[in-house]
This record gives C-alpha cells, structure tokens and sequence, in this order.
C-alpha cells in the first residue's frame, strides 16, 4: 500500500501586528531598494550586482578616540553571472523571507532558516554554513543604515550571558504588549538570561558598575554569594566569548547609566584577543558591526600577568598554540599595539611562559576573590590594563 502523500494543514490567520518601528520601515525600506536595484539592472539587460563590505581584519583600523574597530572603504562585488547565479538567488530568496518576517512581526533561527530554504527548489542551500554565509552578507549590504540581524528577524541558536544583581530588565510580552519589570535579584540561585535580541530592552538600576566573569564557574560563586549586593554592581557570567547578545545588552546598559564595565577573565593569550577584546573593540569579521556590539568603555580588572605575581598563584605553561597567539597580538592586532600598557603585559606573560585561570585564586580559600581580590582591585580601578 501507497505510503499517504504529507499535505500541510492550512495555516492559522495571522494576529494583527503591533506597528513597525523606525528600524523595522528601514529594514523593509532596504530590503525593497535592493530588489528594485536588481530588477532595474535585469530589465536593462545589464548585470545586477551587490556590493558589500570586506569583513576582514585587512579592512578594520582601531580608532582609539572612538574605541573600536573601524570599517575601512575595502568592498567586495558579487555580479550576477553563470557561476554566481544560485548564490545571487539565495541571497534575495533570504531578503525575502526578511521582508515576511518582519510584515508578520516573527523571527527563525539561523537552523529554521535553512530548513525554510529546503522549499527554495534549486536556489535550497546544501549546508547551513551557507545560508549563515548569505545572512552573514545581507547584514553586511544593509549595516550602514543601522540594520542588524536581529532586525532581519534571523536569531542565533546560542546561550545569552547569565545576570545577577543590582538590575531590572524592562521587557514586554509578546503576546500582549504588556510591560514586564524582571528584578535580576530576585531569581535565588538561577539567574537572569539575556534573550538572543535585546533591542526592546529597557532597564533600571543604582547599581555602581557592571562586572563582565568570564567563566560561569566564577559567575556562580559570586552569584550565590552574593556579591552583587555588598559591591552594589550587577555581574554577567559569559561563559567565554560573549555573544552579539551578551555584548550588545553590556553596551546597551552601561551606555542607558553611564556604568563603568570591568572584565574579568582568565590570564592568557585567548582570554586577551578573543575574549576581552571582542568586548571592547569588536572584531574584524564583525567590523560592520562594531559600533553597536563593542563595549568601549570596557576595562580589564584581571587576571593579569602581574597578578600572576602579585598573589603567587599557581600556573600552567603556555603552549605553542598561546605563544604564537600571544606574538601575533603585538605584531599583528591594531588594538594591542596601540596601548603599550598592554604590549608590557603580553610581553610579560611571554617572559615567563606562564598563563593563570581564574579558579587559581581558590590558592587562597575559596572566597579568597570575594574578600580579598575584588575589593583590593576595585580599589584602584585606574590602574585596570585598557
């Protein structure tokens, strides 16, 4: 017997949608421009293309007036040939599930996009990497109007940083447009999650400064004990590379209060270059974006090489892979060679070949960072590496 052929169920009607933001009429705006750009060129029997800009490194310089990485005038132009022409197709096959997305006021995931390109016939991606890759360009084509992923509607399958402390999040429900006020001191031994978009996000706090833990393990000892309340502050665990979101809700924050953000973070190579400085600066994959999700006002409180010293904590050998890290930050990277406070400090760590965890201050008791660490390098917050 035949197997029974699947027939989708209609489709619910749609509720009624709230009314677009600024960003939401830029995005279609956008979206609309370029499609009439490609149209224009087919009908004129010329050869559409799109320009976008070249996310690399090459094409970044550090302003350190403005504290981040800076986009240069570099482009790459995709025109619309034989070879091109199934990328040239997702690529506006993407713009348009934006444009529904956004009229409908819903959101996929990156993996729920790629999944919804499987109906696209010949223009389906074989791989999500590639229709990340053609996100990845649609955000870069549209990021000089403001236009970010997140107002594309497409949201990342990550974890948000975890926060606790001295904060409420103003939100909204979905549903209803209701207010929602969520006191971060308030969930006990959890913690709050940043969602994967934190546009709408509003908040209120009296607390004195925002500290950015690098590892959830840290984040959960001065959580628990906490911290956050004796130090006035509000802590974010990132459990390693903050995420858009993570950075994005730091920046949006600190910017709302005009809060003073301290990192930190392990005492080694990767916690330095991608950790710590994609914080602050951004990076040059991401230099379209930099402005919205860098923290320049960021500071690193620790561990730092000299702390390594200063408490006599226990270390590790640096291996090949953070040495050669470590060398091509000081030969390389724009931001480190333009602070020689942080040249003396790599330089430092190279010398001894030595690289430190947080967890190393256990050394001292386990609350040794409560009642000693933090308080003593809070107290001379002007010395923080930049």
């Amino acid at each position: 017997m035949a197997a029974k052929k699947f027939v989708p169920k209609p489709q619910p009607k749609k509720k009624d949608r709230s009314p677009l933001s600024d960003l939401d009429k830029v995005t279609l705006r956008e979206i609309k421009n370029c499609a009439v750009h490609v149209h224009k060129a087919i009908e004129a029997q010329g050869k559409p293309e799109l320009k976008f800009p070249d996310r690399s490194l090459k094409n970044a310089r550090y302003d350190k007036k403005d504290g981040y990485f800076v986009m240069g005038r570099s482009r790459v132009e995709r025109t619309l040939s034989v070879n091109t022409v199934k990328s040239f197709a997702q690529t506006l096959k993407m713009m348009a599930l934006s444009q529904q997305l956004v009229s409908e006021d819903d959101f996929a995931t990156k993996r729920e996009a790629y999944y919804v390109s499987k109906n696209w016939e010949e223009a389906k991606f074989d791989e999500q990497p590639e229709s990340d890759a053609a996100m990845d360009d649609i955000e870069a084509l549209f990021s000089l109007e403001g236009v970010m992923r997140e107002h594309l509607r497409f949201k990342a399958d990550e974890h948000g940083g975890k926060v606790a402390g001295q904060l409420v999040v103003l939100d909204r429900d979905r549903e209803s447009g209701r207010p929602l006020r969520i006191d971060c001191t308030g969930f006990g031994s959890g913690a709050y999650s940043i969602p994967t978009s934190v546009e709408h996000l509003g908040f209120e706090t009296k607390a004195k400064f925002i500290l950015v833990i690098e590892t959830i393990g840290m984040f959960e000892r001065l959580s628990q004990h906490s911290y956050w309340k004796t130090a006035n502050c509000i802590l974010i665990g990132t459990a390693g590379v903050p995420t858009r979101a993570t950075r994005r809700f730091v920046r949006k924050l600190a910017d709302a209060h005009k809060l003073p953000v301290y990192a930190f973070n392990d005492c080694d190579p990767y916690a330095f270059s991608n950790i710590y400085r994609t914080l602050k600066v951004g990076s040059g994959n991401a230099v379209h974006l930099n402005q919205f999700f860098c923290v320049p006002q960021a500071r690193f409180l620790g561990v730092s090489p000299q702390d390594i010293v200063d408490y006599e904590l226990p270390t590790h050998a640096l291996k090949d892979v953070d040495i050669k890290r470590a060398q091509d930050m000081l030969k390389n990277d724009p931001f480190f060679q333009a602070h020689k406070e942080w040249q003396k400090a790599i330089e430092m760590m190279l010398k001894s070949g030595q690289r430190a965890e947080q967890q190393a201050l256990a050394k001292h008791g386990l609350n040794f960072v409560i009642d000693e660490y933090l308080p003593t390098k809070l107290k001379e917050a002007n010395k923080f590496l930049p």
